[in-house]
């Protein structure tokens, strides 16, 4: 017999990326060569000391429930960096943490949106931004800026898009799946046209915050207008920086008040994050930061090689990024050529012709184009694009 779901689930999809990197498993079990350039996952291993404050949490019997939110001397910790880097000053009932910065943004989407509600969000967008909002019960209202607006949304476009009925706008930079980065200006600018709308919340998700590389520092929403410090949820963790999704620690810091209801609806989901896990988060944020930089410097590197090497690719056209581990090139030259229509047929070529699994533009809400990951060795990337090279261009 075949039960019903319920109506909501109508409108959701499983992650695409997570559908890609499914795909490649099962073809490299199968015994295909795959390279997957699908998953956003650092290919380093977690620091040494950050796997021995793990060790000795383990050792110390931390194997408890902690506090829902989070533990105090974490929350202290996430309380320091703010301060320390971002110029924010948060109380600790300000600071919740998760079990990863994707269930404190769903967190916030169900205590913030309900039926009725829109949220502002520029594409190309994190796939899952779309879903959560509908999962909360609201409408996602989408922005698009495409590469000839170095994907970037304009406060003109962001003020034409705005209702009575816009609850939240939500900003990520830099981007997943582009690897733009907002300036301060840009930022301010943005921020000038959401002051006049006292009734949207700002979401920064600042995940890729230390995979930057631009000649102007990367700086969070909050801290360029902080005249809307009450009306935005910063939104972080350690799973990029520190090379640590499998942890799963995400934290927000925001209003007291729509903290205190992301807490209610985490006590009764998930509960806490893994106590092990908030130790080596603690050890993350607090210990040596050198390896955050040898693994930014890595990504620079790969992007440095990997955008012009799409670009020498006829039908290819890619923007140089300012951080993360995701290049986005604009494939309409190569649709064209192969007698395509969707950026999804030339990466289902690209998989079963070059053994290269890419994510299509298309779930990141923008096409034609394809989303690369360089989250992986110099020598998988230059095969890859060498394949790649092989069957586009012959």
């Amino acid at each position: 017999m075949s039960l019903p779901v319920s109506k909501r689930m109508a409108a959701i999809k499983p992650s695409p990326t997570g559908a890609v990197l499914a795909l490649a498993t099962e073809l490299k079990a199968a015994g295909r060569d795959i390279i997957s350039l699908g998953a956003g996952e650092p290919d380093f291993d977690t620091p040494e000391h950050i796997k021995e404050a793990a060790r000795k949490a383990i050792q110390d019997g931390a194997t408890k429930y902690t506090p829902i939110d989070g533990t105090t001397s974490l929350k202290l910790a996430i309380q320091g960096k703010f301060a320390r880097e971002n110029g924010l000053n948060y109380d600790l009932s300000d600071i919740l943490v998760s079990s990863g910065a994707k269930q404190s943004l769903f967190n916030l989407c169900l205590a913030l949106l309900g039926p009725g509600d829109e949220a502002i969000i520029p594409a190309p967008y994190w796939v899952s931004y779309p879903d959560m909002v509908r999962l909360a019960g609201a409408e996602p209202v989408i922005v698009a800026a495409g590469i000839e607006q170095n994907f970037k949304v304009t406060p003109e476009r962001v003020a034409a898009a705005v209702t009575a009925n816009t609850r939240l706008f939500i900003l990520n930079s830099p981007s997943n799946p582009t690897g733009t980065s907002y300036t301060k200006a840009e930022l301010q600018a943005l921020g000038r046209v959401l002051a006049d709308h006292p009734k949207i919340l700002v979401v920064a998700d600042d995940i890729y915050e230390h995979i930057h590389w631009d000649d102007e520092p990367f700086i969070s929403f909050a801290s360029a207008c902080p005249d809307l410090f009450e009306r935005t949820v910063t939104i972080n963790g350690v799973s990029k920086a520190y090379a640590m999704t499998g942890w799963r620690i995400g934290y927000a810091a925001g209003p007291k008040a729509l903290i205190a209801a992301m807490k209610t609806i985490q006590s009764q989901s998930t509960s806490n994050p893994c106590s092990i896990s908030q130790l080596a988060a603690e050890a993350a944020l607090l210990g040596d930061q050198a390896p955050v930089k040898t693994m930014a410097k890595a990504y620079k590197d790969r992007h440095d090689y990997l955008v012009p090497a799409l670009n020498a690719i006829d039908g290819i056209e890619c923007r140089r990024g300012e951080g993360t581990f995701y290049a986005f090139p604009k494939i309409t030259g190569a649709l064209a050529a192969f007698g395509m229509t969707t950026d999804s047929e030339l990466v289902e070529f690209l998989i079963n012709k070059a053994d290269v699994a890419c994510v299509p533009g298309s779930a990141f809400g923008a096409s034609p184009y394809m989303r690369l990951s360089f989250a992986c060795s110099m020598e998988m990337l230059e095969e890859a694009v060498h394949r790649i090279k092989r069957v586009l261009l012959a």
